[in-house]
């Protein structure tokens, strides 16, 4: 009975005394709940938009899904993922190349990844959000699954402090009725309130045409449809998988009569911006480029925080 008091006291001590063991914090997320490391030196991440807050955080990752175009990330990221190990797509994740760099925690999303749980699972702890849709949530969740929930706040609220800034530099302007116009291949959509860049719209104050003044993402439509994207200001973006085609799209549909005739382009306000911000990425590093281009774009000399 002595030997196996002594042998359970040591079984209890051994974590403490092997070399370089870590403590645990339990994380509740979308799949449940994830013992991970307190401070996590080996990251993979496998959203564009939880890359991004890694590198809020001051973390880069040892290994990432690719940005959906970008050789291989956005340019909007700079410099920041040079040495990155691309670990494939967000919707095609290499999994024997995301095991070879030994991670010690995996951040994903149930939305993109849920079939491909258990196999991450079993490489290292890892931690799902929901979907890409509350980058500020996700932001929250994704400091805290890295022993940084303080740090993960405080970004936050310096988001909404830059948009505060933002509305009460535009004045009346923030009241402005803005359109979303997106040209991919093969389809022209307007973007709704649930898109990423319609979170960040809303954050401001902006108003919304009709058909865009809805709850979902985006809708579909036809170039009959562009009388209907009449507004105060327009951005419009455009996603090319490198064959031409969304750039093709937006070339035709710049020529037509019906969006040539709107006001909103006959005085100049509607304004061409990167997918990769306003659409792809979906991150806080994105949000704030986006604070950046309509402060820009407006003419106003606020004071936002640099990204």
């Amino acid at each position: 009975m002595r030997f196996l008091s002594s042998l359970c006291f040591f079984a209890a001590l051994l974590p403490t005394l092997l070399p370089g063991a870590l403590s645990a914090a339990e994380i509740t997320h979308a799949m449940g709940t994830t013992e991970v490391p307190d401070t996590p030196q080996k990251i993979v991440v496998l959203t564009n938009e939880g890359t991004e807050a890694m590198l809020m955080l001051g973390k880069t990752p040892v290994g990432a899904a690719s940005s959906w175009y970008g050789d291989p990330w956005y340019p909007h990221l700079g410099d920041r993922m040079a040495g990155v190990e691309v670990v494939g797509t967000e919707l095609a994740v290499n999994l024997e190349r995301l095991a070879m760099l030994e991670p010690d925690l995996i951040l994903g999303s149930k939305k993109r990844h849920e079939e491909i749980y258990p196999q991450l699972s079993a490489i290292a702890p890892t931690v799902f959000v929901v979907n890409a849709t509350d980058f500020k949530d996700n932001m929250k969740l994704y400091a805290s699954s890295v022993g940084m929930e303080a740090e993960g706040e405080a970004l936050v609220s310096a988001y909404e402090a830059d948009v505060a800034r933002l509305r009460s530099a535009l004045g009346e302007n923030a009241g402005d009725t803005v359109s979303v116009v997106r040209f991919v291949p093969g389809q022209l959509y307007v973007y709704r309130h649930d898109s990423f860049s319609g979170v960040v719209l809303n954050d401001i104050g902006f108003k919304r045409p009709e058909v865009q003044a809805q709850d979902g993402l985006a809708l579909a439509v036809g170039k009959e449809s562009i009388p209907n994207m009449e507004a105060d200001r327009m951005f419009y973006l455009t996603y090319d998988t490198g064959n031409g085609e969304g750039t093709a799209l937006e070339g035709e549909t710049l020529k037509d009569p019906l969006w040539a005739n709107l006001e909103v382009v006959k005085t100049g306000n509607a304004h061409k911006v990167d997918d990769g911000v306003w659409a792809t990425s979906q991150g806080i590093l994105a949000a704030r480029a986006m604070l950046q281009d309509i402060a820009r774009i407006y003419g106003t000399d606020v004071d936002l925080s640099s990204n």
